[in-house]
């Protein structure tokens, strides 16, 4: 059980998928806003996810030493229960729930062992997996998080839902696998009809579009991208952090936000 001693007042999140990535970007953000942050990951020091660094631990202790309160939980978010715990771990811990930074995303795993030619073949040529890893530990871990933790967020006043989520343009569906759309498509709808419901109790909830950040994954293919102008983890998560302080979030409720518009509106550096 944390000790949450001396934590009275501040806010708290609960960012998923947070072992490294935007998710640590976002939760390490948050800590140093002063935040107590809960960090949901598969990944710890017992048992990795794959080959990337990061578990839920360093995060949390990243958190810490940024001048928040880190608090590390190792959850699968494909087991319904385990997601459940968390909920109601945070409403014993603080019966609060300021924020959820909905992140967890396992689509990118097999990308991130090196397939790249996968990745980018048509849908009759990538294994069924991929389209599974991205339904089960994305939209459905996103849709269960919130589902969890609703009656907590709803209790919470001036409370936000945050799901990370990625732009397709029609014009530009050339260049996204058929399964990657589908998902992130999906991801928006969450976020827009959560917010027709969340909307009555003052709950606000929004789609969050980064550009290309800078993540160990991405890093790894540097030579195969353009990362002009590309935005690191952290600034995303400077760009949560303005969003959840603003006293008018509720007027952006069910928007769709790019990261960038989002600089612009509260004259941030979300490169760096």
């Amino acid at each position: 059980m944390a000790d949450v001693r001396g934590h009275a007042g501040r806010r708290v999140a609960w960012v998923t998928g947070a072992s490294r990535g935007v998710g640590r970007g976002v939760a390490v953000a948050l800590g140093r806003a002063g935040w107590v942050v809960y960090v949901t990951a598969r990944s710890s020091a017992a048992g990795r996810t794959g080959l990337l660094p990061g578990t839920a631990a360093e995060t949390a202790d990243a958190v810490t030493a940024a001048g928040g309160h880190g608090v590390a939980v190792v959850c699968d978010h494909r087991d319904d229960d385990a997601v459940a715990a968390v909920a109601a771990r945070i409403t014993e811990d603080h019966g609060r729930l300021d924020l959820l930074v909905n992140n967890a995303w396992s689509g990118y795993e097999r990308l991130n062992a090196g397939a790249w030619e996968e990745w980018n073949a048509p849908l009759w040529q990538q294994p069924l997996e991929l389209f599974d890893a991205m339904f089960a530990g994305g939209v459905r871990a996103h849709y269960v998080a919130l589902a969890v933790c609703a009656p907590l967020i709803i209790a919470t006043p001036g409370s936000l839902v945050v799901t990370i989520s990625v732009a397709v343009p029609e014009t530009e569906q050339h260049a996204f696998g058929a399964a990657y759309a589908m998902a992130k498509v999906a991801d928006d709808r969450l976020a827009l009809a959560a917010a027709v419901q969340l909307g009555e109790h003052g709950v606000a909830s929004v789609a969050l579009h980064p550009d290309w950040v800078r993540t160990e994954g991405v890093l790894q293919f540097a030579a195969q991208l353009d990362l002009t102008g590309s935005q690191s983890p952290e600034g995303v998560g400077r760009a949560v952090v303005a969003l959840a302080g603003d006293p008018d979030v509720l007027s952006l409720t069910g928007r769709v936000l790019e990261v960038k518009e989002l600089a612009a509106r509260y004259g941030i550096d979300v490169s760096s």
